[in-house]
């Protein structure tokens, strides 16, 4: 088993043309801006990509990057498991973008929400509806109580099942062709 290394953007920005970077937010998240060069493997197709991760990885140094970091790192700790050796971007494209260095943006990209404010926007929302329904039926304030719970459950295993629903949802789901893409061009 490998370890995970993390890097701080001044550091990857100093040496970006020496990383495979791969970006495992949905491609609505990577569509709205992502680093240089980076290829898309939402987190959830990363078991289908071991092989061409194992062979980029061959190749050079694998940097995994999400919006924050949490994702990337959650992604270098299944590669590692698989003998995969990757580093992680600390921060993700939030800290690399607020240090001034460039996203890529293709241009006909409809922006997504990073999946963080979606998440706030469901909970938020189904809190809401279970507080306002509840003053005509009691037991929809159930429903408020159990998504704080989620919340709280969320927080303590660092897990996020309201994020893996939404990342079901037609706008986050990567179209097959451009991950088949995007595999066999790690594999070249």
């Amino acid at each position: 088993m490998t370890t995970t290394n993390a890097l701080i953007p001044a550091q990857v920005a100093a040496r970006l043309d020496h990383y495979t970077v791969i970006d495992v937010r949905t491609p609505g998240e990577y569509a709205s801006g992502h680093l240089p060069g980076a290829h898309n493997i939402p987190l959830d197709h990363l078991h289908t990509a071991l092989p061409a991760l194992k062979a980029a990885a061959a190749r050079g140094t694998l940097l995994m990057v999400c919006a924050s970091g949490n994702r990337s790192t959650t992604a270098c700790t299944e590669l590692a498991a698989a003998d995969i050796p990757a580093t992680t971007l600390t921060g993700g494209t939030t800290a690399w973008a607020g240090e001034g260095h460039p996203l890529h943006r293709p241009d006909n990209a409809s922006p997504v929400w990073p999946m963080e404010r979606q998440v706030r926007l469901a909970a938020g929302s189904l809190v809401v509806l279970g507080l306002a329904a509840g003053t005509r039926w009691r037991p929809a304030r159930w429903l408020s109580a159990a998504v704080g719970g989620g919340l709280i459950f969320s927080a303590a295993t660092n897990t996020c099942g309201m994020a893996a629903a939404l990342a079901e949802l037609p706008h986050n789901q990567p179209r097959t062709t451009d991950l088949h893409a995007t595999l066999r061009a790690l594999q070249d």
